[in-house]
């Protein structure tokens, strides 16, 4: 059977009621799967297909536990890493290897790319930075605990965010410690953290109490913050307002996404609230033809109004199938799901264009796209690239 933590279909709220039980545990033990039967799935007919252009294996892929480990596209290449400690970085037209290296220790969060690096935190409480040519560490630092989500780069600072909800800064170069900021720490939350946002003028953090914070990157000094959504409940568990989903900045307008709470549209130089609307999700948001696309905690796929907030529309197919955050490309939004399957709608009203099987043991890493490829890591380290046509 599939561990508690194995699809982010269970981390809906009969399942995430099972943490109260288990607050500040970092790795739970496999046990039978819970939580309502994925819907089954649609037929339609389609309209485009998925053409598979290369594949390769990561290692032994992102394991038993709730880890994602995005891969990072840097240019012409792509780089991956499995919940063992292997990296390895492909030609992304062609999927050639170009290097593989192993840091023999679990690997939690990542992969962050960029400027000559190569970013990855371990479960062990390290962000260890690579040189991006050949997987050679170039420096290695001790945080306060376990991470959980990519760090990332503006070529002067690497942040990252931990566990225990601390963010440290480090010189881009040497590793050598900037600054580190502390925010309070929620009794019960779910296990992940949201990627910051980087920016030569901006640190942009979602946290687990429901809070945004906006940070100097040179020296950690709080530019602004504010609060994405409001606690409710009398329990802790119905309390819970993790920011868990990627931040997405868009031009002057930061978006996030809460569990049990809003889906919010902020200004980014001031914080200030442009628009909220009440969404519940641990995923982040991606943009096109004027919409916002969220995953719901549920497993339904929204489209809302970048305008207005106004929703454009539902596609409830996909409900309790632990689908991925959105990716965006072309005139289509794509998400994969539990069982291993990439679906492929239209922005325009969210039908079902196109569907594949990608991974037999699913699919729970964030989907890239780069120019006409869609990129996509299964659970089992299978890394595939498509195309839609």
């Amino acid at each position: 059977m599939k561990s508690l933590f194995s699809t982010p279909v269970l981390r809906t709220v009969s399942a995430v009621a099972l943490l109260s039980l288990m607050a500040g545990c970092s790795l739970f033990s496999k046990d039978e799967e819970v939580g309502p039967e994925p819907t089954p799935l649609v037929k339609f007919d389609a309209q485009a297909n998925v053409n598979k252009v290369w594949s390769a294996s990561v290692g032994d892929g992102v394991g038993e536990y709730y880890l994602k480990l995005t891969p990072a596209i840097d240019g012409k290449v792509i780089y991956a890493a499995d919940a063992r400690g292997v990296v390895a970085a492909f030609d992304r037209s062609t999927g050639k290897r170009l290097w593989r290296v192993s840091l023999k220790e679990p690997l939690s969060g990542g992969v962050g790319a960029g400027y000559g690096l190569v970013l990855l935190g371990t479960s062990s409480g390290h962000l260890v930075a690579l040189n991006k040519t050949d997987g050679s560490q170039v420096w290695r630092k001790e945080v306060s605990s376990e991470i959980l989500s990519a760090p990332k780069t503006n070529a002067s600072t690497v942040v990252v965010q931990t566990q225990d909800e601390k963010i440290f800064a480090f010189d881009h170069s040497s590793g050598e410690k900037r600054w580190q900021y502390e925010s309070s720490t929620p009794s019960l939350s779910l296990r992940g953290t949201s990627t910051p946002v980087l920016t030569p003028e901006l640190a942009i953090l979602g946290m687990g109490n429901g809070q945004v914070i906006a940070l100097n990157p040179d020296n950690g000094s709080l530019i602004w913050k504010q609060r994405a959504t409001v606690a409710q409940g009398r329990s802790e568990f119905e309390r819970m307002t993790d920011i868990d989903g990627d931040l997405l900045l868009a031009g002057n307008e930061l978006y996030v996404t809460s569990f049990q709470g809003f889906v919010v549209a902020l200004d980014v130089t001031t914080g200030r609230p442009l628009w909220r609307r009440e969404l519940s999700s641990y995923q982040g948001p991606d943009e096109g033809l004027g919409n916002l696309y969220v995953s719901a905690a549920d497993g339904e796929l929204s489209a809302i109004s970048q305008s207005d907030s106004e929703l454009s529309w539902t596609q409830s197919a996909l409900k309790h199938r632990g689908i991925t955050a959105p990716v965006t490309f072309g005139n289509y939004v794509a998400v994969a799901d539990s069982e291993g399957y990439l679906h492929v709608m239209s922005q325009r009203d969210g039908r079902f264009v196109a569907r594949k099987k990608i991974d037999s043991d699913g699919v729970r890493s964030k989907l890239l796209a780069k120019s006409n490829m869609l990129y996509v890591y299964g659970n089992s380290g299978k890394l595939v690239a498509v195309t839609v046509e």
